[in-house]
């Protein structure tokens, strides 16, 4: 059976090696590219982040990272985004008083936590969403954080007609999102690519989900 190919979104702002090679371990044929042909044909899409809201997003919008994004999503394809790469793809960001347009593929504000220390840098266990599939099996794992701002709520979409998204929790002076699960569209605040042997499966997970598109 062929391993499926897997784009690493190169734009600017990421820890893509370690990516790449995390994804290279668990059985995916990776590419690190920004072009837009080849990021759209892939059988999975990842977008890391690190860094600013505002800056991710400038980065993204340089390679048409929006478009190929959106794109793929219209076409039912699978992308998953990483910390900051997941941060985009809520509505908005507020950053230092400046509010930053992103992605806007869910509804929300991601915004500065409100904990007695920020960052949140360290190991986190998550209260995984039930019949979460980038969890299954390792939903009592420790995963690896370093964030000043996330999602801290997540607002229901749409009607009955849409089956809601797995959204998966955390904790750090309240709770945030951790992770999310909705159609094609899979992401997570904590880094896998950082967070061992439990980072390892939840990416062995999302790359076999891959198979049967």
């Amino acid at each position: 059976m062929t391993s499926p190919r897997v784009v690493v979104l190169d734009y600017g702002f990421g820890n893509v090696r370690s990516a790449v090679r995390a994804l290279t371990r668990v059985g995916a044929d990776v590419e690190l590219t920004a072009d837009a042909t080849t990021a759209v044909a892939a059988d999975g899409l990842v977008v890391p982040g690190v860094g600013a809201f505002a800056a991710v997003m400038a980065g993204l919008r340089q390679v048409r990272g929006d478009q190929i994004i959106d794109r793929r999503l219209a076409g039912g394809r699978p992308v998953l985004g990483i910390c900051v790469g997941m941060q985009v793809m809520f509505e908005h960001g507020d950053e230092h008083g400046v509010r930053t347009e992103g992605l806007g593929e869910w509804p929300g504000v991601v915004d500065r936590l409100e904990a007695p220390v920020v960052p949140h840098m360290g190991w986190s266990t998550v209260d995984a969403a039930e019949g979460s599939t980038l969890f299954a099996g390792i939903e009592d794992e420790y995963f690896y954080f370093v964030h000043s701002y996330a999602a801290r709520s997540f607002p229901p979409l749409g009607g009955g007609r849409f089956t809601p998204p797995a959204v998966t929790w955390a904790q750090h002076g309240g709770p945030f999102v951790a992770a999310v699960e909705n159609g094609p569209l899979a992401a997570t605040q904590f880094h896998p690519e950082k967070s061992g042997d439990a980072g390892a499966e939840l990416l062995r997970n999302w790359v076999s989900s891959l198979r049967g598109h």
